[in-house]
C-alpha cells in the first residue's frame, strides 16, 4: 500500500493533446519551448505529472521518436514531473508507431483499454495491441496509466491484469475519460459506476471531464476520493464563454478545488510514491 497521505491530491495536467489547432486556440502550448514553460507554470501551481502530447513544426501531431526523447529529456531537466506519453497521438497514427513511443523513455505512458468512437472519428484500441503495449511498458519499465473511456474497458482492464499481472512498478493507476461523445458520459452516476467496477488491485485513480464536464467530473471525483487531472488537451474555456489563458489556469483551479475538500496537492515525489515510478 502507498504510504502517501490520504489527503493528497494528484493533479496531471494535459496540456496540448492532438486535436485543437494551433489557429483555433494561438496560447495552446506546441513548441518544445512552449511545454516546457507550460510544464514549469504548471508544477509551481501544483502539478505532479505531465501527459504529454507533442506536435511538428506545422504544430501538426505527431509522433516522431526524436522529437518525443527530446520533449522527454527537455522536461525531464527543467522540472521534476512525472513524464507522461500520450500512447494514443491522434486518432490517425498508426499502431507500430504508438508502440515505438516508449523507446523515448518516458516515466509513464497512457493506456488506453479500448476502442472508443471519438467525435467522427474511432480511436483504435484493439484488444492484441493493448496486450502487446502492456507487456511492452512491462518490459521498458514504463509505468502505465489505464485509460478509461467506457465501462466496457474497466471490464477489459479485470482480464488484462489477470492475464499478464501487475504493471512496472506493482501499482494501478487509471484514469476516467469521461464526457467523449462517443464514451461514457461525464456524469457524476458515470463515475460511481465506473469507480464500483474497478479491479480490487486498483491504487489510485483519477478522473478527467472533456468540455463542460470539467467541473461536474472533478468535484465528482474529489467526492470519490479520486485525483484530478486538468489541462487544455481537455477543455479551452475556463467558464461558459470565457477561454483559458493558459494551463497553468486549469491547475491553480483544480489546487482550489482540492482546497474545499481538503486535499493537497501532491508532491513530485510523493506522485512517484503513489504511481511507482
Amino acid at each position: 500500500m502507498s504510504t502517501v497521505p490520504a489527503d493528497r491530491l494528484l493533479i496531471t495536467v494535459a496540456p496540448t493533446g492532438a486535436e485543437t489547432t494551433k489557429a483555433d486556440c494561438p496560447q495552446l502550448p506546441t513548441t518544445l519551448e512552449e511545454l516546457v514553460a507550460t510544464a514549469r507554470a504548471c508544477e509551481a501551481a501544483g502539478a505532479a505529472m505531465i501527459h504529454v502530447h507533442i506536435r511538428d513544426d506545422e504544430h501538426r501531431p505527431t509522433l516522431d521518436l526524436g522529437r518525443l526523447t527530446a520533449t522527454v529529456e527537455a522536461l525531464h531537466e527543467s522540472t521534476d514531473l512525472v513524464v507522461q506519453l500520450s500512447t494514443g497521438g491522434s486518432v490517425h497514427d498508426p499502431l507500430d508507431q504508438r508502440l515505438k513511443v516508449l523507446d523515448a523513455k518516458p516515466d509513464s505512458c497512457s493506456l488506453t483499454m479500448g476502442t472508443t468512437n471519438f467525435g467522427d472519428d474511432v480511436f483504435s484500441n484493439p484488444w492484441p495491441f493493448v496486450c502487446e503495449l502492456y507487456q511492452l511498458s512491462q518490459d521498458r519499465e514504463v509505468v502505465p496509466e489505464f485509460e478509461l473511456f467506457d465501462l466496457g474497458q474497466v471490464h477489459a482492464m479485470h482480464r488484462l491484469l489477470d492475464r499478464y499481472g501487475l504493471p512496472y512498478g506493482g501499482r494501478v493507476h487509471c484514469d476516467f475519460v469521461m464526457g467523449v461523445p462517443g464514451g461514457m458520459p461525464g456524469t457524476a452516476d458515470a463515475l460511481v459506476a465506473g469507480v464500483n467496477a474497478l479491479p480490487e488491485a486498483v491504487t489510485s485513480w483519477s478522473a478527467t471531464g472533456i468540455g463542460r464536464s470539467t467541473l461536474p467530473v472533478g468535484l465528482a471525483s474529489l467526492s470519490k476520493g479520486g485525483h484530478l487531472r486538468v489541462g487544455m488537451e481537455d477543455v479551452l474555456t475556463i467558464s461558459r464563454g470565457v477561454p483559458v489563458d493558459s494551463n497553468a489556469q486549469l491547475v491553480e483551479r483544480a489546487v482550489e478545488m482540492g482546497r474545499l475538500a481538503q486535499r493537497t496537492p501532491m508532491t513530485t515525489d510523493e506522485a512517484r510514491q503513489l504511481l511507482g515510478v
